[in-house]
């Protein structure tokens, strides 16, 4: 099953919250009306980027390295390109 990274931004704080979800619209819209813990203290949030990956198990592959590097440079980048690139993703 095909899976997405996404990139949220809170308006609130400008930081930034990075997942995973098989649903590009319903998971990030969770996150914004405040139904998830760990980011219902920062929103409204946008989302800033999300890509399409071919398998649930590769996107949370990226969702965990991005998580691991926690570098805001490095976000902005992805955000910027458009892209998720392939030493990132694991392929």
């Amino acid at each position: 099953m095909k899976a997405y990274v996404y990139i949220l931004k809170s308006l609130k704080t400008k930081e930034y919250y990075i997942g995973s979800s098989g649903d590009p619209q319903k998971r990030p819209m969770e996150h914004t009306s405040g139904k998830v813990f760990a980011t219902k203290y920062k929103i409204p949030y946008v989302l800033a980027f999300s890509q399409l990956f071919e398998s649930n198990e590769s996107a949370r592959k990226a969702e965990a390295k991005l998580k691991k590097w926690k570098r805001r440079d490095f976000i902005d980048k992805i955000i910027s390109d458009g892209i998720i690139k392939s030493e990132i993703k694991g392929d």
